[in-house]
């Protein structure tokens, strides 16, 4: 994967990961670019169709995985794709912008996987509302 696909993936995803949409320039922790259908499970290597830009947290729980449990039914259910899903059919903001709530099954099977309200992230949330920065505004 050369350096302007890595940029272009980057940009795209206006600097955010495309699970929790922790922005990248505030996040402790570091970024990547990931394979929405993993390597493994026979997803395209550089395919821009294929790839997301992922906060370390998000991609190390996401790991191999294509589905994950939807707490509701307790079935398995595909997880989010961000080049195939709209986040926004399947995620909504809590009344105060801090938990991530999974509105369908893949957003709750990704929420519950990924762990979209783990600690560090609910706390980043918290304090980028403090300062205006949270939730991000895509332009």
């Amino acid at each position: 994967m050369n350096k302007a696909l890595k940029e272009f993936v980057r940009q795209r995803a206006y600097e955010c990961c495309e699970y929790c949409l922790s922005q990248a320039q505030f996040s402790p922790s570091s970024f990547s670019i990931e394979h929405a259908i993993p390597l493994v499970k026979d997803g395209p290597m550089s395919d821009p169709g294929n790839l997301a830009f992922s906060c370390q947290g998000c991609n190390n729980l996401k790991f191999t995985s294509i589905v994950g449990l939807d707490t509701l039914s307790n079935e398995f259910f595909p997880l989010y794709h961000p080049r195939q899903d709209v986040w926004s059919d399947h995620f909504e903001w809590s009344t105060d912008f801090t938990p991530l709530i999974g509105i369908t099954p893949t957003g709750r099977a990704t929420v519950h996987r990924l762990q979209l309200n783990r600690v560090a992230v609910v706390n980043l949330r918290k304090a980028l509302i403090a300062f205006g920065k949270h939730p991000p505004v895509f332009e």
